[in-house]
C-alpha cells in the first residue's frame, strides 16, 4: 500500500471518533426534542380539551338557568320567543335557542317558528335529556331549520311530576369554536381534530370548513379511541405522519368528544436536521484539510528522510564514505540517520588506516578491499531490511507503530555495533540492549542464564531483531502484557553432529494469558524465521503452548561468514562464564 493511501486511511480512522460523536449528539438531540414535542402535543391537547370543557360547563349553566325562567316553563310561544331572542349574541358560541314540549314538538325558538312546525323527538340529545331529567349533549347534526353544522346542548325543564315538561336547547356554532382555538395561539404547523362520539369531525384546524361534519376513517378513529391519554405516531387525514397527542377523558371535559393534536416531525426536527448537515459539511472540510496536511507532513517527515538515507547508501556503495545522511534528532529516522552516519564514520576511519598501511603490505591492501566489500554488503543488507520492514508493515499493520518499533530496534542495534566499529558485540549486551525498556522497575520479570558470547555483526543484527520481535509480542499479547508474567532466556554453546559449535537458545514465557496458536503466520514470525534460517543458516521452532510461548533457536557458530569481517576470525567464541540473573 502506498504512503498516500496509508495516510488517507489514517485520516479516515481518525475521523471515526468525530463521526461517532456527531451521531451520538444527533441521537441525543433528537431524543430530547422528540420527548419535548410529544410533551407539547399532549399539553396542547389537554389545554384545548379543558377549554372546550369550560365552554360546555358555561353553556350548561345558561341552559340550567333558562329551564327555571317563567317564560320558558310557561310554554307560551309569544313570550317564550321574545325572551329567547334577547339572548342572541349574549352567549358566545351559541347561535340558536329553542324550547320543545314533552312530546318533542317545538314550542318556540329564536327564529320565531310556529308551535308544532317541526319535532325533535327523534333526536338523541332530546331523548337523553327527557330520560335523565338533566343535561345532554348531542352528536354532530345539520340543523333542520338553521341548516348549519352544529352540536346541540339540551337541558330538561322540570315538570309537575316525575316526567320533565320539555327541554330547552342551544345550538353551538362550531365555526366560532374553531376560530377561537386558532386565535388562542394554536401552533401554525400543528393540526387539531375534535370528533364526537361517533367519529364525526366537529372542529378541524386548519381547513375547518372543508372537514367539519365528515367522518374520520375507521382505522384512524379506532387508533384515537384506543390511545386516549397517550402520544403516538399516526398518519393524519392527508396521510402525513404526525406526532399525535390524544387528550384523556376527564370529568371536567366536554362529554363525548375526542381531542387530538398532531405535530409535524419535519417541522419539529428542522433545526436539528440543518445542524446535522452543517456538522457533516464541516467534518468533510476538516477531513479534506487533514488529508492535505498529512500528505505534506508525510513528504516532509517520511519521504524526504528515506530519500536521503537511500542517497547516502548509494554513495557508500560506490565507495564514497564521506557522504552523510545529515539526519539527526530524537525521532526514529533521526536515530537511524545518526547510526548510519556513525557507521560510515567508523568505516571511513578504518579505510583511512588501511590506506596508510597499503604501501607497506599487500595484506593491508587486501584487507582494505575486504573492508569495502564488507561495507557494501552490510549497507545493502541494512537498507534491504529497512525497505522490507516498510513494505511489510504497510501490508500487514493497521498503523506505523510496528514499523517505527522495528526501525528503532534496528537503529539501536546499529548503535551497539558502532560502539566497537562494527567488530561485533556480546550476546549478553544484545539481550540487555533489547530488554532494557521493559526491565525498568521490574527486572525480576526476566531471567538470563548463559555464558557470555562474542558475536559477529550479522549475528548481532539477526539475533537483535529476533529478540525485539519476541519482546514486542510478549508485551502486547504474552507474559509481559499482564502483571506477574515472566520471561526466561537461556543459552549455551553445544557441539553439533559434525563437531561444529552451535548456539542453542531458548525463550520461555510464563504467567501470561493463555496462548492460542495463530491461524496464519504474521510478519514478526516471518522476520524471525528469515533472520535465523536465511541469514544465519539456523533453525527456529515456535511452540504456542497454553501456559506460554516457547521459542527455540539453533544457530551454527563455526560456519564461515559470506563476507570477511574486520577481525581475523569472525566465528563466535565463548568468554569466561558470565551468568546473568536479575534475581
Amino acid at each position: 500500500m502506498s504512503l498516500t493511501k496509508r495516510i488517507v486511511g489514517l485520516v479516515a480512522l481518525a475521523l471515526v471518533p468525530a463521526l461517532a460523536i456527531q451521531g451520538y449528539n444527533e441521537y441525543a438531540l433528537r431524543t430530547a426534542r422528540g420527548e419535548a414535542v410529544r410533551g407539547e402535543a399532549m399539553r396542547v391537547a389537554r389545554s384545548i380539551a379543558a377549554d372546550l370543557g369550560q365552554f360546555g360547563r358555561g353553556t350548561r349553566q345558561v341552559l340550567d338557568v333558562l329551564s327555571e325562567v317563567p317564560e320558558i316553563r310557561g310554554m307560551e310561544p309569544a313570550s317564550c320567543t321574545a325572551y329567547l331572542k334577547t339572548l342572541l349574541g349574549k352567549v358566545p358560541g351559541v347561535f340558536f335557542f329553542g324550547v320543545a314540549d314533552a312530546d318533542g314538538g317545538i314550542v318556540c325558538n329564536t327564529l320565531g317558528s310556529a308551535r308544532g312546525s317541526y319535532g325533535l323527538a327523534d333526536r338523541g340529545y332530546f331523548q337523553d335529556a327527557m330520560r335523565t331529567g338533566g343535561f345532554a349533549i348531542g352528536e354532530f347534526v345539520t340543523g333542520r331549520i338553521t341548516t348549519k353544522p352544529t352540536l346541540q346542548f339540551a337541558q330538561a325543564i322540570p315538570g309537575t311530576g316525575d316526567r320533565p315538561a320539555g327541554v330547552v336547547l342551544a345550538s353551538i356554532d362550531l365555526t366560532h369554536l374553531a376560530a377561537h382555538q386558532a386565535r388562542a395561539g394554536f401552533p401554525p404547523d400543528a393540526t387539531l381534530t375534535v370528533a364526537d362520539r361517533k367519529g364525526s369531525i366537529v372542529i378541524r384546524l386548519p381547513d375547518h370548513e372543508q372537514w367539519v361534519g365528515k367522518t374520520l376513517p375507521s382505522d384512524l378513529w379506532s387508533a384515537l379511541t384506543a390511545n386516549r391519554g397517550r402520544v403516538i405516531d399516526l398518519p393524519g387525514l392527508r396521510g402525513t405522519m404526525r406526532i399525535t397527542g390524544i387528550a384523556a377523558a376527564t370529568p371536567d371535559d366536554l362529554d363525548s368528544v375526542t381531542v387530538a393534536v398532531g405535530f409535524s416531525p419535519q417541522a419539529a426536527f428542522a433545526d436539528i436536521d440543518a445542524a446535522t448537515r452543517r456538522g457533516v459539511i464541516l467534518i468533510g472540510l476538516g477531513a479534506l484539510l487533514a488529508v492535505v496536511a498529512a500528505l505534506l507532513a508525510g513528504r516532509a517527515f517520511i519521504k524526504d528522510p528515506v530519500r536521503r538515507l537511500l542517497g547516502a547508501a548509494t554513495a557508500w556503495r560506490t565507495g564514497d564514505l564521506g557522504t552523510r545522511t545529515g539526519i539527526s534528532g530524537p525521532t526514529e529516522f533521526g536515530q537511524l540517520g545518526e547510526a548510519f552516519d556513525a557507521m560510515a564514520s567508523a568505516l571511513q576511519r578504518h579505510e583511512s588506516e588501511l590506506r596508510s598501511e597499503i604501501s607497506r603490505s599487500h595484506l593491508l591492501q587486501e584487507r582494505q578491499r575486504m573492508m569495502l566489500h564488507e561495507l557494501n554488503h552490510r549497507v545493502r543488507n541494512t537498507l534491504a531490511t529497512v525497505q522490507s520492514l516498510a513494505r511489510q508493515s504497510r501490508r500487514g499493520d493497521p498503523s506505523d507503530e510496528q514499523l517505527e518499533g522495528r526501525i528503532l530496534a534496528l537503529s539501536k542495534t546499529h548503535d551497539l555495533l558502532s560502539r566497537d566499529d562494527w567488530t561485533g558485540a556480546s550476546l549478553g549486551t544484545v539481550l540487555e540492549n533489547e530488554l532494557a525498556p521493559f526491565r525498568v522497575g521490574q527486572a525480576d520479570r526476566f531471567r538470563l542464564d548463559g555464558a557470555d558470547l562474542d558475536l559477529p555483526p550479522r549475528y548481532v543484527l539477526a539475533l537483535g531483531m529476533t529478540v525485539h520481535e519476541l519482546t514486542t509480542n510478549a508485551a502486547k499479547y504474552g507474559a509481559l502484557s499482564v502483571p506477574g508474567g515472566r520471561v526466561d532466556i537461556a543459552w549455551r554453546v553445544v557441539a553439533g553432529e559434525s563437531g561444529a559449535s552451535r548456539l542453542a537458545m531458548g525463550w520461555h514465557e510464563s504467567g501470561g494469558p493463555s496462548v492460542v496458536e495463530p491461524r496464519r503466520r504474521g510478519y514478526g514470525t516471518r522476520l524471525i524465521t528469515g533472520a535465523i534460517t536465511q541469514e544465519l543458516g539456523g533453525a527456529v521452532r515456535l511452540a504456542f503452548e497454553p501456559e506460554g510461548l516457547r521459542c527455540t533457536l539453533d544457530v551454527p557458530l563455526d560456519a564461515l561468514d559470506r563476507f570477511t569481517s574486520f577481525r581475523e576470525a569472525e566465528t563466535a567464541s565463548p568468554r569466561p562464564a558470565a551468568h546473568h540473573n536479575p534475581h
